[in-house]
């Protein structure tokens, strides 16, 4: 049986705000916040079977350089859409910046980064 993702846990500099735009733009909701590891603090956004763990950790470094050029870094999150324009419509409307648009087998797709860099891509796929 191949493995499945249940989660994803990664940096945010405002757990309560970046998960706030997630469900307004994902259709998510929070599963659980709460204390962290080493004083952090950790809010659990997705769906019923699956999420991201948004951690600001008590004393939170800047980041420095690119994830692309990083050994561990996270280069980009990609979620599967059901409507691509109306999602790329909650981006905008969310205040950011679509970019790196794409048409090509299995599906079109747009890129666009969040208030702390990172960088998500949405996707639709065509129906066979």
């Amino acid at each position: 049986m191949p493995a499945i993702l249940e989660h994803s846990n990664f940096t945010v500099s405002d757990p309560d705000a970046t998960a706030a735009w997630m469900c307004e733009i994902f259709g998510w909701h929070v599963r659980w916040s709460g204390a962290a590891i080493s004083g952090g603090y950790t809010v659990h956004v997705g769906s019923d079977d699956s999420y991201l763990a948004l951690y600001r950790p008590a004393d939170p470094a800047d980041a420095k350089g690119s994830s692309y050029t990083t050994v561990g870094g996270l280069n980009h999150i990609a979620l599967i859409v059901d409507d691509l324009d109306a999602s790329e419509q909650a981006v905008k409307d969310a205040g950011f910046t679509p970019m790196n648009h794409g048409d090509y087998e299995p599906g079109r797709r747009f890129y666009f980064h969040d208030n702390d860099r990172i960088e998500f891509e949405l996707v639709q796929y065509e129906a066979a």
